[in-house]
């Protein structure tokens, strides 16, 4: 009776194996890395297709292949998310540092703040802003790609002097940029005393005016430093400068519509807030979208003073004033 002999199992030998990891190699770094077809990789590897499917195959069932996406922004959507989990906001843009100089750096915040309003607003919009330095970024940075049917309102009384103080000057320059219209305010930032604003607050013109900010779809305001040297601040009010020690006994911390707000966010006891001619916090929260502009590294305090007391949707900053922010949130025991 013939006696069946088992076919002998085939094995590669040390040799052979090399020779296919090797090939495993040459074929995951060329597709993977140089972008060379399945074909092309056969007829410069000297091997079938087929073989070239198989040895792919078999290189990411190995985990040979791990494919990462590294973004240029990646950084910066971190901290944005790190700046959300801190609370206060609900949306933030953050763009790259580019500059030490404090106008630069600010000039790249006020262009991706207007880049966000653009999208925004809509034909009938009202958009209510306040003066200063960030609004104004944001108008320079303006570059609509059509002309949209809007209202620009100013949220707060009129100061003279710098260009930047002026937000009847910087509302008529937003809507000629965004070819809608502006309104004026026909009231000073500050009255004589409390008696004195609500007069000023309930005359036809100037309520009128208010009522149009209140009923704003967006808000751009800029955040104000109070305790440092160039705080734009004591530009607004002839008696702010000399009255600085009562402004610090307050306890305030940053600016917010020409309200001096203290570490949580609340409105200060401080006189000159008691006769101000503007909107008040409580009727700004009623905007549906509130865009605050600040940069620089004595921003990163108020802005973290002004998230705690929740009065913005979004903030637009660089990536400095970010890192800051954190940084003092951290060192505080409140951090993301």
């Amino acid at each position: 009776m013939p006696i069946a002999k088992t076919k002998a199992k085939t094995t590669s030998t040390p040799r052979e194996a090399i020779v296919i990891a090797r090939q495993m190699h040459q074929a995951l770094v060329l597709h993977f890395m140089e972008g060379l077809t399945q074909a092309q990789i056969a007829e410069q590897l000297g091997i079938s297709q087929a073989t070239v499917n198989r040895l792919i195959k078999r290189g990411r069932q190995l985990g040979l292949v791990e494919i990462k996406i590294k973004s240029p922004v990646e950084s910066l959507v971190d901290l944005e998310e790190r700046l959300l989990a801190l609370g206060g906001i609900s949306r933030a843009v953050v763009v790259p540092t580019v500059s030490d100089n404090p106008q630069t750096a600010l000039q790249a915040v006020g262009e991706a703040a207007a880049r966000l309003l653009i999208d925004e607003i809509g034909d009938g919009d009202t958009i209510c802003i306040t003066g200063g330095k960030g609004v104004s970024a944001v108008v320079a940075g303006l570059q609509p790609p059509r002309r949209f049917d809007v209202e620009v309102i100013p949220a707060t009384g009129c100061v003279q002097g710098k260009h930047y103080t002026d937000v009847n000057h910087v509302s008529t320059l937003m809507a000629d940029r965004l070819g809608g219209r502006s309104y004026q305010i026909h009231a000073p930032l500050f009255a004589d005393d409390a008696e004195q604003r609500e007069m000023l607050i309930n005359m036809r013109a100037v309520a009128d005016v208010f009522k149009r900010a209140r009923e704003a779809k967006v808000a751009v305001v800029g955040i104000g430093s109070i305790l440092t040297d160039d705080s734009s601040y004591y530009d607004l009010h002839p008696s702010s400068s000399t009255d600085r020690a009562a402004i610090e006994r307050s306890g305030a911390t940053c600016e917010l519509l020409a309200h001096l707000l203290d570490h949580g966010g609340r409105v200060c006891d401080y006189s000159l807030n008691r006769s101000l001619v503007s909107l008040t916090l409580e009727e700004f929260a009623s905007i549906p979208t509130k865009i605050g502009v600040a940069s620089g590294p004595n921003k990163a305090g108020p802005i973290l003073s002004v998230m705690r007391g929740k009065h913005l949707d979004t903030l637009v900053t660089d990536e400095a004033t970010g890192a800051r922010i954190l940084e003092i949130a951290s060192e505080e025991g409140f951090s993301a």
